[in-house]
């Protein structure tokens, strides 16, 4: 399963349906606000685990955050500290807020939703990712194992857009993109 449908499945799809509720979208907005959201924090946490010591800090995170909770307990989506922990999720994914702003953005021309309703749904979403990523590795995923295990397998199919096995291009496409390149 991938980390998408993982997150809109969790708890018999009552998470995602209040993450969106919390910034005032219905359920089918929802659902298309993370199709466009999720796929740009899975990239950046594959680039990030991918990076030097970058997988050891994602599984340090996982094992330690109690992500869990926040595919668990739908009520945690519009809570403070769910944001909170959310923006510093952000903040290790993209570096930035300007990154953050660029992915609500794209977000928005992909889904005709409001980038300002988007930029609000972000924080839940990486908290959701997390919570999701955290669930397969409580589940026993051998995320020690080269390459990540499954947890990396849960992000693949989003970030292998064309279906050649490699999600290397596709992620520096959207990367561009993201930073202005066509």
């Amino acid at each position: 399963m991938n980390i998408l449908d993982a997150i809109l499945d969790a708890q018999g799809g009552a998470t995602a349906r209040q993450a969106g509720a919390a910034v005032g979208l219905s359920p089918d907005d929802t659902r298309s606000a993370l199709s466009a959201l999720v796929p740009a924090l899975a990239g950046g946490l594959h680039r990030n685990a991918s990076s030097s010591g970058g997988l050891d800090a994602l599984i340090g995170a996982l094992s330690g955050g109690q992500h869990s909770r926040y595919v668990e307990d739908p009520s945690l989506a519009a809570s403070t500290a769910t944001l909170q922990d959310g923006n510093g999720i952000l903040g290790h994914i993209f570096g930035s807020k300007d990154v953050s702003r660029q992915v609500a953005a794209q977000a928005a021309s992909q889904t005709g939703l409001s980038a300002d309703v988007l930029k609000r749904l972000l924080p839940i979403a990486a908290t959701m990712v997390m919570g999701s990523l955290a669930t397969q590795q409580m589940r026993g995923a051998p995320a020690g194992a080269a390459g990540g295990g499954d947890l990396f397998s849960m992000l693949t199919p989003m970030l292998d857009r064309n279906g050649d096995g490699s999600v290397m291009d596709d992620v520096l496409g959207s990367v561009g993109r993201m930073f202005g390149g066509r």
